[in-house]
C-alpha cells in the first residue's frame, strides 16, 4: 500500500517501537539511511542496522530478527518482489519500503495492512487496476443439487442444462481472465527501471516534520548523484530533481553575509554549481581525470594513437602547459584555475563533446575541504566495494557509511584513493577489451567475457563495479565501432565471480542512445533463458539485470538469451 502522509502513517507509527532497519549495498540507500538515522536520533528510536547486499541476506536477516522486531524498514530492497511469499511473515510484523527499484511488485501495492511502500506518488508507476489481476476467491463450481420438491423431470432436466451451460460460460471468462491478467502482468513486469532517490524521500520527511538539516540536504543530493553517476535516471529526471534540490539548498545556504552574520570558516556550505564532467579532478591530475572519465576518454577514444594525439590537440587548443595539467590540480597556476572552466568547455565543443559541463553541488567546510557530490559517490561506491579484505563482511558497509560524515575525512580520502584505482583499472580493461576486439555481436545483443587471470577481475566480480565497467565499454565501443546497427545494442558483459565454485557474474544493460529511457528488459530475459535451459543461475541481486552463473552453463544460457531476443 503507498503510504499518503509519511510522517503520519510512517514515521509517527514507529517512533515509540523498536526498528530494525535493513539497507541494500548501495549509496543512495547509505544515504537515505544516514537520514533516517539523524531523525532516530532526535527522537531517540531503539534501532538495529543490517547491511544486506542481496535476497539470500535479506531472508536471513529477517529470520534471525524476526522473533525481537515486529517493525522493519526496507532501504533500496524489497519493492520489486512478493515480500510476504519470500519472508512468510507473521500477521503482526510491519514492512516499510523505501525503495526506488521500480516497477513495484503488485501485491505489495495492494496489501493494506502488511506493507507500506514510501515511494514519490508523482513518479510514473503505470499500475494495473485491482481487478485486472485479482479476483475475489468466491466459489465458482455452484452445489448441483438442485432441491426436487416433487418438481417434474422435464423441467429438472431444463435446469440442470442452464446450469452446465453457464458454468461452461463462467469457465471461459476465468480463462479469457487469466490470459488477460498474464498480458497485463508481463507489460508490467517487462522493464526493470529506477523512480526518484530513496535519499530524496527520507529529506522530505525531514522536511515536513521541520527536522531537515543541511548535512540531511547534502546526503539527499549524494543519493540522487549516485542515480546519475550510476546511470539510473534520466538526465530529464536528473535536471528536475536538483531544480527540486537547488530550491532547498536556497533555503539553508541563503545567508546575508555583512560583518555581524559573518560565518564561521568550519561551517559547512552547500552550493549549486555548473561544474566539469571530469571524474575527481580536484583531487587528481587534470590530465589522469580526462583520460579516466569515460564521456571524454569514449569521445576521443584514448586507447587509440590517434586518440592520444586528439587529446594533446585538446589541451594544446586551450593553451594548458603538459607541466600543469600533469600535477595535481590543487598545485595548479592559480591564473590558470580562474578561468579553467570556460577554457575547457571551449575547447570542448570544438572537439565534440557538447555536453561535458554538468548541473551539480558541492560542498565546502573549513580552509581546503571542498567536494562535488560526485566525488563523494566515487569515493563510497569504492569503500563500499573494497576487496583488500580487512575484517569482517559488514566493514566495509561501515567504513562507506561513516565515510558520508564530515568528522570522518581520512576514510574519504581513503575512498577517494580507491576511486582513482578502480577508475583506472575500468579505462585499462575498456582499452584492452576494444582493442583486443573482446567486444562480440551475438545477433541481438553485444557480449563481452573478461577472462581469468585479466588485470583488474576480481574488482569487477563485485555488481557496482562490473556495471560502471559495462556502461563505460558500450559508451566506448559505440564511439569505436563504425558498425551502425551494433551502435544500438544492448550489452551482456560477464565476468569471474568465484574461481572455486567456478561461478560468473553477469549483467545486462540496455542500449547507449540518446532517446534512452534507461528501462533494463534483461532481468525478465535472463529468468526465462534460465528457466528455459534449467542453467544453475542465482538470481540474488536487488537488481534484476544481474545474476550469478555457472561458467559450465553459460554457453547454453547465452543461446537461450540470443533466441529469446531474436
Amino acid at each position: 500500500m503507498f503510504v499518503s502522509d509519511c510522517r503520519r502513517e510512517f514515521y509517527e507509527a514507529i517512533v515509540s517501537q523498536r526498528v530494525l532497519l535493513l539497507v541494500a549495498s548501495d549509496v543512495d540507500a547509505l544515504c537515505a539511511c544516514k537520514i533516517l538515522q539523524a531523525l532516530f536520533q532526535c527522537d531517540h528510536v531503539q534501532y538495529t542496522l543490517v547491511p544486506v547486499s542481496g535476497w539470500q541476506e535479506l531472508e536471513t536477516a529477517f529470520l534471525e530478527h524476526k522473533d525481537q522486531f515486529k517493525y522493519f524498514v526496507l532501504i533500496n530492497c524489497g519493492a520489486n518482489v512478493d515480500l510476504l511469499e519470500i519472508l512468510q511473515p507473521e500477521e503482526d510484523t510491519f514492512f516499510f519500503v523505501c525503495d526506488s527499484h521500480r516497477p513495484i511488485n503488485v501485491v505489495n501495492i495492494y496489501n493494506d495492512t502488511q506493507i507500506k511502500l514510501l515511494v514519490k506518488q508523482d513518479d510514473d508507476l503505470d499500475v494495473p487496476a485491482y481487478d485486472d489481476i485479482f479476483r475475489d476467491e468466491e466459489d465458482e463450481e455452484e452445489d448441483s443439487e438442485n432441491e426436487s420438491d416433487g418438481s417434474e423431470p422435464s423441467e429438472k432436466r431444463r435446469r440442470f442444462e442452464e446450469d452446465v451451460i453457464e458454468r461452461t460460460m463462467k469457465r471461459r471468462q476465468r480463462r479469457e481472465w487469466e490470459a488477460r491478467r498474464r498480458e497485463i502482468i508481463f507489460d508490467y513486469e517487462q522493464y526493470e527501471y529506477h523512480g526518484t532517490s530513496s535519499a530524496m524521500v527520507m529529506f522530505d520527511l525531514a522536511w515536513v516534520m521541520s527536522k531537515d538539516l543541511n548535512d540531511m540536504l547534502w546526503w539527499a543530493i549524494v543519493g540522487l548523484t549516485d542515480q546519475w553517476v550510476q546511470d539510473k535516471i534520466t538526465q530529464m529526471k536528473y535536471v528536475t530533481d536538483i531544480g527540486i534540490l537547488q530550491r532547498h539548498v536556497s533555503r539553508h545556504n541563503h545567508r546575508n553575509e555583512d560583518e555581524e552574520n559573518s560565518l564561521s570558516i568550519d561551517c559547512m556550505r552547500i552550493a549549486f554549481e555548473y561544474d566539469l564532467r571530469l571524474a575527481l579532478y580536484q583531487h587528481w591530475s587534470l590530465y589522469e581525470s580526462l583520460c579516466n572519465t569515460s564521456y571524454t576518454s569514449a569521445s576521443l577514444k584514448l586507447w587509440s594513437v590517434q586518440g592520444q594525439k586528439r587529446l594533446q590537440e585538446f589541451l594544446a587548443d586551450m593553451g594548458l602547459p603538459l607541466k600543469q595539467v600533469k600535477q595535481k590540480f590543487n598545485s595548479m597556476d592559480m591564473s590558470l584555475k580562474e578561468n579553467l572552466r570556460e577554457m575547457i568547455e571551449e575547447s570542448a565543443n570544438k572537439f565534440g563533446m557538447k555536453d561535458l559541463r554538468v548541473q551539480t553541488f558541492s560542498i565546502h567546510f573549513g580552509f581546503k575541504n571542498k567536494f562535488s557530490a560526485s566525488d563523494i559517490v566515487y569515493a563510497t561506491a569504492s569503500l563500499m566495494e573494497n576487496i583488500e579484505k580487512e575484517g569482517p563482511e559488514t566493514t566495509n558497509f561501515i567504513k562507506a557509511l561513516d565515510s558520508l560524515s564530515r568528522g570522518n575525512l581520512d576514510k574519504l580520502h581513503q575512498g577517494l584513493d580507491l576511486a582513482k584505482k578502480q577508475l583506472r583499472a575500468i579505462q585499462q580493461t575498456v582499452a584492452s577489451c576494444i582493442c583486443t576486439n573482446l567486444v562480440i555481436s551475438q545477433g541481438p545483443f553485444l557480449y563481452c567475457a573478461l577472462m581469468e587471470g585479466t588485470p583488474d577481475v576480481k574488482l569487477f566480480s563485485k555488481p557496482v563495479s562490473l556495471c560502471l565497467l559495462s556502461k563505460y565499454l558500450l559508451k566506448s565501443f559505440v564511439c569505436s565501432t563504425k558498425n551502425k546497427r551494433c551502435k544500438l545494442l544492448p550489452l551482456v558483459m560477464a565476468a569471474p565471480m568465484d574461481v572455486e565454485q567456478g561461478t560468473v557474474i553477469m549483467v545486462g544493460i540496455p542500449p547507449e542512445t540518446e532517446s534512452s529511457d534507461k528501462k533494463n528488459f534483461f532481468g525478465r530475459a535472463f529468468e526465462k533463458a534460465a528457466d528455459s535451459t534449467n542453467s544453475r543461475t542465482l538470481h540474488n541481486h536487488f537488481d534484476m539485470s544481474i545474476i550469478e552463473l555457472k561458467t559450465e552453463d553459460r554457453s547454453k544460457f547465452l543461446d537461450a538469451l540470443i533466441s529469446l531476443l531474436s
